[in-house]
């Protein structure tokens, strides 16, 4: 089934509940299950050209799966990094000004993130922040394991040549605000 606007409506309209329920019934939130429901659709219209489907309905739910599992285990993982990180503040001294850096270059990573192409940015995000394996990448994106790995790759140069001028950009103001101090 070719996918055209009028289709893309009608299959909205036709499954969209049941997506729902599907994300639902697994996380118990109403949120993130409604913003999953919309990523879902969001990336079989942006697919469109590239996806053959047979039957779009065991596609869906399928793709409702995979997206709770993915927001289970991210929950969890960050659950995790969250306790770790507070019993490791308990024994440090710097723990604060150690956050905000932490989160300020967070931030610099995510908006660089943000500026990759759409795919490579996907395929970053699934590999990286949800910690899927490029077979189970390329399963969910239909493409193949060597293309994962090329977005990958991509990605990680954009990132580090990104974060090779975010650093230079922080040491010329440090330079400069050191300069001012002196002058005064």
């Amino acid at each position: 089934m070719k996918i055209d606007h009028d289709n893309f409506k009608k299959v909205y309209l036709l499954y969209w509940e049941k997506v729902f329920a599907v994300c639902y019934n697994n996380i118990k939130e109403i949120e993130p299950a409604r913003g999953m429901v919309q990523d879902i659709f969001r990336s079989l219209w942006e697919r469109r050209s590239e996806l053959e489907l047979e039957n779009i309905e065991h596609y869906l739910i399928r793709s409702a799966k995979f997206k709770t599992f993915e927001f289970i285990r991210n929950k969890a993982t960050r659950q995790k990094h969250t306790e770790f990180h507070m019993m490791d503040c308990r024994t440090n001294s710097n723990c604060t000004e150690e956050q905000v850096l932490f989160n300020d270059l967070k931030e610099k990573v995510d908006d660089l993130v943000d500026t990759l192409p759409c795919q490579c940015k996907r395929v970053y995000k699934m590999s990286r922040e949800q910690g899927m394996s490029n077979k189970e990448i390329a399963d969910l994106l239909a493409i193949s394991e060597r293309a994962v790995e090329y977005h990958i790759t991509k990605a990680m140069g954009k990132l580090k040549v990104g974060l090779i001028n975010i650093q230079l950009f922080m040491l010329v103001v440090t330079a400069i605000q050191q300069l001012r101090y002196f002058l005064i």
